[in-house]
């Protein structure tokens, strides 16, 4: 789970700034993604080919599909369209799409961040063992 603090100007130009939260749970992301094929190794690939729409499209989907408030009591991690939607029509959801368009470090942060935290371990580990056998 990822808790992100932005900044931003609002619609009165008042400048606030804001926690918001992001989580991808191995479900979503088995039905988002499929089972052979993860959310990083995606977004490498469209990177790799320069493919700015689809890497605009991709981030979209992301931070929508990861955008969410967590219950006062922690339990649960609430979405739905119509959050996510409310969300994609503030000034923050603007600073944050711009941001991981144009910062790499930050877009895998987020990326890392929003992921569970035993499939980015296991991802680390994959790298580690495949850089040592080259």
């Amino acid at each position: 789970m990822l808790k992100k603090e932005i900044t931003y100007v609002d619609y009165n130009g008042v400048e606030k700034k804001e926690t918001f939260w992001f989580n991808l749970t191995k479900s979503e992301l088995m039905k988002e993604f499929g089972a052979g094929d993860g959310t990083t190794e995606t977004l490498q690939r469209i990177v790799d080919a320069k493919d700015g729409r689809a890497l605009m499209d991709n981030f979209e989907k992301l931070i929508l599909k990861a955008y969410g408030e967590k219950s006062p009591d922690g339990r649960r991690f609430l979405k739905s369209k119509e959050l996510s939607e409310e969300f994609s029509q503030t000034p923050a959801y603007d600073v944050l799409f711009m941001e991981l368009l144009t910062n790499e470090k930050a877009a895998a942060e987020f990326t890392e961040g929003i992921l569970p935290a035993d499939l980015v371990a296991e991802a680390r580990q994959s790298i580690v063992a495949e850089a040592s056998t080259k």
